[in-house]
């Protein structure tokens, strides 16, 4: 399995979303920091749950910081978020 289905297994479990879109931007990285051979070190993650509701910028990015926290430990050195409650 790759680094972004992974991704995309956690956050569907988690967050239930409606809308969520995994995207390896890692190719736009190579030669700088973090970045390794064969990718899958720089991601953006857009997430749309009716989990963020009520919640602000740093809760959202706290919780998804928490449920892929194996990821960030391992390969993934970067994770760009954006995070939406339905309607937002």
């Amino acid at each position: 399995m790759t680094v972004r289905d992974t991704i995309t297994e956690k956050l569907t479990a988690a967050f239930a979303p409606t809308a969520l879109e995994v995207i390896d931007e890692s190719h736009h990285h190579q030669g700088h920091g973090g970045w390794r051979e064969g990718g899958e070190t720089h991601f953006r993650v857009k997430l749309v749950s009716a989990a963020f509701a009520g919640k602000s910028r740093v809760d959202r990015h706290r919780m998804v910081n928490q449920t892929l926290d194996a990821e960030l430990k391992g390969r993934v050195h970067a994770l760009a978020m954006e995070t939406k409650a339905p309607g937002e």
